[in-house]
């Protein structure tokens, strides 16, 4: 035996199970193979836990009202590009989509004149038909009353029942044909006519 060793006792070495006690003080025939980890990197591990319980999705669920603000922001923000800057700051993700597909030449704007001189800007496809476009004009004053704080009802059939829509004098009486085929393009201006009770239009 090494003199020295037996002259420091204090330098003698536990035995080899006890040692790996002290240092793997938690480990199990299940974890034997996972290596031991420092104070500091159990610490990031932990940490690291607690930033993924964070974002869980279930714990980040938001609510139709906040999910609907972020889209409200980032259309705002959207709108910001000089191509889309004639939008109004409430603007729907519609009038997004019109606009850029009028800047594309994928759609038209219609300018429909009321009889009391009010202008309604539509924008539809350029394959729209008259139905189309009364769906747009719809949509138009739904939207438009919504902005004012208005709340009064509207009855479209009532509305149809009584007036044509009439690009160049000449009636828009057939639902399902298309705008063009009227001679409607870009900027075209139509109006609304009452239509005169009689016995052949029925009404």
């Amino acid at each position: 035996m090494d003199k020295s060793t037996s002259d420091n006792p204090s330098h003698e070495l536990p035995p080899e199970s006890d040692t790996t006690e002290e240092i793997l003080p938690h480990t199990t025939a299940e974890n034997s193979k996972t290596p031991s980890c420092s104070q500091s990197q159990r610490d990031y591990l932990n940490s690291s836990q607690v930033n993924q319980d964070d974002i869980n999705f279930e714990d980040t669920t938001l609510s139709h009202n906040e999910v609907m603000d972020m889209v409200r922001a980032g259309v705002a923000e959207l709108v910001k590009d000089p191509l889309l800057s004639d939008l109004p700051a409430e603007v729907t993700l519609d009038e997004v989509k019109s606009q850029i597909a009028l800047e594309y030449g994928q759609a038209m704007k219609v300018i429909i004149k009321k009889e009391c001189g009010t202008i309604m800007p539509i924008v539809v496809p350029q394959d729209a038909t008259v139905v189309d476009l009364k769906h747009a004009i719809r949509r138009y004053v739904t939207l438009k009353q919504t902005r004012e704080g208005g709340t009064t009802h509207i009855s479209w059939r009532y509305i149809w029942k009584t007036y044509w829509l009439s690009f160049d004098g000449e009636k828009l009486s057939q639902n399902n044909k298309k705008l063009k085929d009227y001679g409607i393009r870009n900027r075209a201006e139509l109006r609304f006519i009452k239509r005169l009770r009689s016995k052949v239009e029925g009404v």
